[in-house]
């Protein structure tokens, strides 16, 4: 059975969803459908918590394990790097089912969406998925969406400009995208007594101060040794990267207060994108810290949504917001009911550019995308 009549069966597009993708596809993003069984790995490895979480699973008579569709942007992305486009660029659009296990409600939920691979133009690109989830909300009849949004790439910048340890800020950027725990790790971070210290505190700074191939290969060696092969899944080599993360950790246990101040007044901005952009120059300048390349693309951003005719005084921008997807790596928007009775977004999207390379390709591929929720855009067109 083809993934059409799959869909036909179980849930009818609305025309409005229709319409939609058709307009998508005139604006020159090819439609495509993937299909629904899908290796399970690449999902469980770069997806959120969230859909790690409330995937159907199952496994093929190989053992292989696979999944229903519980996300089009992986799926899509994988059939692209197999295609012959593949490194050029490229636009697709879709209208399909994607499954994942609901609290009290159905598992299966109709999605609409565009992904753009390829395109070295990011403000322009950025701009125009933003423009493009707001036509889905108009399409559908609901009037001056909440727009918030975020960059994870402005923090990004901000650890990268911080005399910090390697493998601090790698863990900072990585619970940025993880509710709850950054402000854990700056806790433990900055209030570590500066007379405490672990039994192999000693061994741990040695070892982060040593050249990392020579520590890499003493600690595979004296896992070998001690006959490890694998655990939990990770192979020797793994073990020895976590190993020698958590040893440069541990050697750099203690945040200068300054510095936690710091993180957390960027956290703090919140506003209009003139607004924010202001202000998180005005911390730079501040903590003398080089924001300027993530800055001027937020700002360019900006520029190219006013020429789209995007009111910018809407967009609310928090350097806290996050969508907790892990492969994300700068520009992200949510578009949500304005009368607060849908909590969910209705729209959602962002900036991928680390995925492709994550899923195999030998050459960075900037990419981004949005994924528009068709049942909840019903919803609060009808509540309207």
């Amino acid at each position: 059975m083809s993934d059409a009549a799959t869909i036909s069966e179980t849930i009818e597009p609305d025309a409005r969803a229709q319409a939609l993708v058709a307009a998508y596809a005139r604006a020159g993003y090819r439609r495509v459908l993937p299909a629904l069984i899908q290796p399970a790995e690449p999902f469980l490895d770069l997806s959120g918590e969230d859909i790690r979480q409330r995937m159907f699973l199952t496994t093929d008579r190989r053992g292989k394990e696979l999944c229903l569709r519980p996300d089009f942007t992986i799926a899509v992305s994988r059939d692209y790097l197999a295609s012959a486009q593949a490194g050029q660029a490229a636009g697709f659009c879709y209208l399909g089912p994607v499954f994942r296990q609901g609290d009290d409600g159905p598992g299966e939920f109709l999605q609409a969406g565009v992904e753009s691979f390829g395109r070295t133009d990011t403000a322009a690109a950025d701009a125009e998925m933003l423009s493009l989830g707001l036509d889905a909300i108009a399409e559908f009849g609901v009037a001056a969406p909440e727009i918030r949004m975020g960059d994870v790439g402005l923090f990004t910048a901000l650890i990268e400009g911080l005399d910090l340890a390697p493998a601090w800020k790698r863990r900072l950027v990585k619970a940025f995208n993880r509710a709850g725990r950054l402000e854990r790790d700056l806790d433990v971070l900055a209030i570590k007594p500066a007379g405490a210290r672990s039994e192999y505190e000693g061994m741990l700074a040695a070892m982060a101060r040593s050249e990392p191939k020579a520590a890499h290969a003493l600690v595979i060696d004296l896992l070998s040794i001690a006959g490890i092969n694998a655990v939990g899944g990770r192979s020797v080599e793994e073990i020895a990267d976590r190993f020698l993360e958590q040893a440069a950790l541990g050697s750099h246990t203690s945040l200068p207060h300054e510095m936690a101040q710091l993180i957390e007044r960027f956290l703090w901005i919140t506003g209009d994108p003139d607004k924010v952009a202001a202000e998180l120059r005005t911390l730079a300048r501040d903590a003398d810290v080089n924001m300027n390349a993530a800055l001027d693309l937020f700002e360019s951003r900006t520029g190219f949504l006013a020429a789209r005719g995007v009111d910018v005084t809407r967009i609310r921008v928090s350097t806290r917001f996050f969508i907790g997807l892990d492969y994300y790596t700068g520009f992200e928007f949510r578009l949500h009911d304005p009368s607060g009775r849908i909590e969910a977004p209705l729209v959602a999207g962002g900036r991928y550019d680390k995925l492709m390379s994550r899923l195999g390709s030998t050459t960075p591929i900037p990419a981004v995308g949005l994924g528009v929720w068709i049942e909840r855009l019903i919803a609060c067109g009808s509540a309207s």
